[in-house]
């Protein structure tokens, strides 16, 4: 019996995935969960195990290939007395064929029905352009004639406009502005080294600008006096270390703080599809984790609604160890609603950092430091200040609301009774 393996979906925004490594070629043998390939994004390296005992009977792209997910990339043949089809031979025809994906992973969106056209028959359209197109009743079938300047080919709103109008015999409309300088990077003479990106770090880089071109973004900034909760950790750090196995830090205060916001603001904890607001029900908080020589890749707490303090610094606990060894799974990556990233840990006071798509806001803290503040009876007293920022989407968040959140995050961290959470 003839399986399919497609490329899977690594986290809810990614869209393709590039084939580092196979571990098998064709006609090589494979054990079940034995490892058939690598795959990297721009936000994990992930080795993909093969979900069959079988035999590879094809692989349909190289090494260095990005793929589209969903595409299909591989073929294993799981009736081991069927000969390989080497090259020049033939194979015996299966009598059936089932589709197996490579990994569990987030159900994507419904894929366009496959047309006589063959390479139309994996392209994938977003929600706005099949929402475009059904405005237009353009059907999904005209829509496979539709030019893609995309990555991967993918159709984007300027190629569907342009189609629409030089359908109507009108002329195409220009083109959005790229935002790539068409001046050289580097002049003649210069002294200059190059370095070519690899393939997360390009992933991240259209990523980020595509999150950019998506979003309307805003930063609400303030501060926070974090003076009780540093003396409250500064006295039980070693206790909970000794109970826990791991450090308290600071995050964990945070992120029990961002959760009590998103409940008093569910409209923070959506998304965007075409014209329509997605309110999630459960709270799913991303955090931005660096990994040395691998980028930033953001691991997801699930539930983290349901979770007190001491839950949600075990879950994290986990979800980091598992990204400095490189063992996160799809699952891990998957399924946020909400992210959030320190860049104190890095000594800076202050950052405006990038939306994750489809999210609508992210929460960045800088580094805490001792300054001089005006007390509420006018005196001036050495406080541990911490700046917040709160950037979101301003295509649903407004200013009132984006400002509202986080000065309800503010107020938590700092009248909150750390004592009473453990």
């Amino acid at each position: 019996m003839r399986h399919e393996i497609v490329m899977p979906q690594m986290g809810e925004s990614i869209t393709t995935g590039t084939i580092t490594k196979w571990h098998k070629a064709p006609g090589d043998k494979i054990a079940l969960d034995e490892i058939l390939l690598e795959i990297s994004t721009d936000k994990v390296e992930s080795e993909i195990p093969s979900p069959i005992e079988g035999r590879v009977e094809e692989l349909l792209f190289k090494e260095g290939d990005t793929v589209d997910i969903q595409k299909l990339i591989a073929v294993i043949e799981d009736d081991l007395s069927v000969p390989f089809a080497g090259a020049g031979g033939t194979a015996v025809a299966p009598a059936a064929k089932v589709e197996t994906k490579a990994a569990p992973a987030s159900t994507p969106a419904a894929p366009i029905a496959p047309t006589q056209t063959q390479s139309h028959d994996d392209r994938f359209y977003t929600p706005l352009v099949k929402a475009m197109a059904k405005d237009a009743g353009v059907t999904l079938a005209e829509l496979t004639n539709v030019k893609g300047t995309g990555a991967a080919g993918r159709v984007n709103k300027a190629d569907f406009e342009a189609y629409v109008a030089s359908r109507k015999g009108g002329a195409p409309k220009a083109s959005a502005p790229t935002l790539q300088a068409k001046a050289p990077a580097f002049a003649p003479g210069e002294r200059t080294t190059v370095v070519p990106m690899d393939n997360m770090r390009k992933t991240i880089a259209k990523n980020m600008q595509a999150s950019k071109l998506t979003s309307p973004h805003v930063n609400s900034i303030d501060e926070i006096d974090m003076t009780n909760l540093v003396k409250f950790r500064e006295g039980f750090k070693k206790e909970f270390e000794s109970l826990e196995g791991f450090s308290l830090t600071y995050t964990h205060f945070i992120l029990y703080a961002l959760v009590q916001a998103l409940k008093e603001f569910p409209i923070v904890n959506s998304s965007i599809e075409g014209d329509n607001i997605i309110m999630k029900k459960d709270i799913n908080l991303g955090c931005a984790v660096a990994v040395p020589g691998s980028g930033l890749v953001v691991p997801v707490i699930k539930g983290a609604d349901n979770l007190n303090i001491r839950g949600i610094a075990r879950a994290l606990d986990v979800l980091v160890k598992k990204a400095k060894t490189k063992k996160l799974t799809m699952d891990d990556m998957t399924g946020g609603t909400y992210t959030f990233t320190n860049n104190g840990s890095f000594g800076i006071l202050i950052a405006t950092p990038v939306i994750l798509q489809p999210q609508l806001g992210i929460f960045c803290v800088g580094t805490i430091a001792k300054r001089p503040i005006v007390t509420p009876d006018d005196a001036i007293a050495i406080r541990q200040m911490m700046y917040a920022t709160h950037t979101y989407d301003h295509r649903v968040i407004d200013g009132e609301i984006g400002s509202k959140f986080l000065r309800h995050v503010v107020n938590t961290l700092q009248t909150m009774d750390p004592a009473a959470l453990f």
